[in-house]
């Protein structure tokens, strides 16, 4: 957990706006990207970016432009789609859920099903709902939470670095 830390803080560029939390969000979501892989059919080509989406009432204000701007992941460059309708998010590689679609949260995940999508939130019953990395922040300490299983249905794979720093789902710490 210290490793992905210390690598969250170092992307975290400096922004008064944004709370604390999301900024640190923001980097786990970028982290996430070097520490999942994708089936190659997730990319159109080896040039084509990986998107991070935002589905809701965005509480990033800026901070994941920062952190990944001039950025890559396994060689292919970052881009972000907000929006507010699961829709408009096919495409995406990782896909953080609102707190404002926590209603919706197994719907939206149901909707993604068979497709490579890294479904993140910071919402109870996340993972319960069908989703697969829960990130949170307790007494100022981030913890995860992941359902590797689900990721392993949508052809993702979570390599070992990262699924030692989470609590398996079900088990989450606190």
């Amino acid at each position: 957990m210290k490793r992905l830390l210390l690598l969250a803080l170092l992307a975290l560029p400096a922004r008064a706006e944004v709370s604390p939390e999301y900024k640190l969000k923001a980097a786990f979501l970028f982290n996430f990207t070097k520490f999942v892989d994708w089936p190659p059919t997730a990319f159109a080509d080896a040039t084509s970016p990986v998107v991070i989406g935002v589905l809701g009432d965005d509480p990033f204000d800026g901070a994941l432009e920062d952190v990944i701007r001039g950025r890559t992941a396994n060689g292919h460059p970052l881009t972000i789609r907000r929006s507010r309708r699961v829709e408009d998010m096919q495409g995406c590689h990782v896909l953080f859920i609102c707190a404002s679609e926590k209603s919706r949260q197994a719907q939206i995940t149901a909707s993604l099903k068979g497709s490579a999508v890294l479904t993140v939130s910071d919402t109870e019953e996340f993972l319960a709902s069908g989703g697969m990395i829960k990130v949170t922040l307790v007494d100022r300490k981030p913890r995860l939470a992941i359902d590797a299983a689900a990721a392993e249905r949508a052809g993702l794979k979570i390599q070992a670095q990262l699924l030692e720093l989470a609590a398996p789902a079900g088990k989450e710490r606190g």
